[in-house]
């Protein structure tokens, strides 16, 4: 077999550990799977050949003199460019940020390396990584490999798309408002977000994160299976003293009832008949895996929704829109001026009362948990968005913020999410989003494992 980039990376990590095929191979073999697909989806932004051989021919070294390569040893993976990666510009998406050139790895990039992973290129973002589509003035448009014709989600869509496309086995995508979550739903392919403090997280390149950041902004894998992105979030989790609010829980909790909620209309939130007609398909196949099934509302979404954006935007007019006028990204510039215009600026009163409020929400949500220890929810109101369709008009964005409800309203309590791919309607993909305890990946992993063997969609894929 020549195409290993078809390969997902449990079966090349086994491979090139069995000395079946080296991890140059695979590596020469991954740049060529980029050569042929990104000029048509724009998903890798920026990539060194002779880099990635390099990285290659060390990991087949490690394996001559009979060393451990990793978990990862030889496996392509893509880094999105809002990460540290030494020596690779941290633009963000941003022509302000073409030259700040990363002197260290960020604690995620630097575990992947030593799990073995081949960085095979770093992957597009909207400007300043806050849309659910992908494109910016620095990078360009990066496009949706099933269907051009809809959005490759965002923020971390450069990830999604080449997870899909098959440029690299494993993807990474950072996570605020459904930035791994949307992009994996909208490519056809998994996304996992990981609890608040699992994935250790700091940019030498940038000043310290700001509040709402740090109470929800999370890294995370997207891959083609579960399995991949169990191995990935593993290899991602591991220590690093640079995150102040890493947490050591371990990775595989107690044995929980196999109990789900099926949440159809979460907080009264408007679902798709197609959507709708993914979640029962969902619980159908839990349900014949032995799990017990029962509808239920989840706890709060909108009032947190509503709390999420009134963080991000905090830190944006106290400082961020300077920057955002200068850089004069034409979306950018349009989506937060509608969100400004969804939000009222708060007083502190205001701003206090919602942190103080988020506690309301966490606990409300693990009791929720102690019954339903997975709750079955939508990815979003909707399908996949025309691409675009959020700069259209000021009516296409409010639309696209309420159908966004499970996105939106989940970080704020710091909760992980997984995103399952389970079929296309016509070239569109569609799925469900599966939702757990705090620091209960491992719940998430093993329904969407269920969930994924009765079928999703056929990928990579040739991207029209």
């Amino acid at each position: 077999m020549t195409d290993f980039w078809r390969l997902p990376a449990t079966d090349l990590a086994h491979r090139i550990r069995a000395k079946q095929v080296s991890a140059t191979e695979v590596a020469r073999d991954a740049l060529a799977r980029l050569d042929a697909a990104n000029p048509r989806i724009n998903a890798v932004v920026d990539h060194r050949p002779e880099d990635v051989l390099a990285q290659a021919a060390a990991i087949d070294a490690t394996i001559a003199r009979g060393g451990d390569a990793g978990p990862l040893g030889g496996v392509p993976v893509t880094i999105k460019v809002n990460a540290d990666q030494q020596g690779y510009a941290t633009t963000n998406g941003l022509r302000l940020q073409k030259d700040l050139v990363a002197k260290a790895d960020s604690p995620v990039v630097a575990n992947l390396r030593r799990a073995g992973a081949v960085i095979l290129g770093r992957t597009n973002t909207p400007a300043f990584s806050l849309r659910w589509f992908t494109r910016n003035s620095l990078h360009g448009h990066t496009k949706n490999p099933r269907d051009p014709s809809i959005t490759p989600g965002g923020s971390s869509g450069g990830a999604a798309a080449a997870v899909a496309a098959g440029i690299g086995a494993i993807g990474h995508g950072t996570d605020i408002g459904g930035s791994i979550r949307y992009p994996a739903y909208a490519c056809g392919v998994h996304g996992l977000r990981p609890t608040l403090g699992r994935i250790p997280a700091w940019n030498q390149t940038g000043a310290e994160r700001h509040a709402g950041g740090q109470l929800m902004a999370v890294s995370g894998p997207i891959a083609r299976t579960i399995g991949d992105l169990r191995l990935a979030f593993a290899a991602m989790a591991a220590r690093d003293v640079r995150d102040p609010w890493w947490v050591d829980a371990p990775l595989e909790g107690a044995p929980v009832p196999k109990r789900a909620a099926l949440c159809l209309n979460p907080d009264g939130m408007a679902v798709q008949p197609a959507v709708t007609a993914a979640l029962r398909d969902a619980a159908k196949r839990l349900e014949a895996a032995g799990w017990t099934i029962e509808e239920a509302d989840t706890p709060p979404l909108r009032e947190p929704a509503a709390l999420q954006a009134m963080l991000w935007l905090a830190e944006s007019r106290r400082g961020m829109n300077a920057a955002l006028h200068q850089e004069a990204d034409p979306d950018a510039s349009f989506v937060f001026a509608q969100m400004e215009a969804l939000c009222p600026q708060p007083d502190l009163n205001a701003f206090m009362d919602g942190l103080q409020k988020r506690a309301t929400f966490v606990r409300e949500w693990m009791e929720f948990f102690e019954r339903f220890p997975v709750a079955i929810t939508p990815v979003s109101g909707e399908l996949p968005f025309r691409d675009q369709e959020d700069v259209e008009s000021p009516e296409a964005f409010r639309r696209i913020m309420d159908a966004q409800l499970t996105q939106v309203g989940l970080p704020l309590m710091g909760l992980p999410g997984l995103t399952v791919t389970t079929g296309l309607v016509g070239t569109v993909p569609v799925g469900v989003q599966l939702l757990a305890g705090r620091y209960r990946e491992d719940v998430l992993l093993q329904a969407g494992a269920v969930i994924e063997a009765a079928g999703v969609p056929a990928s990579p894929v040739d991207p029209r």
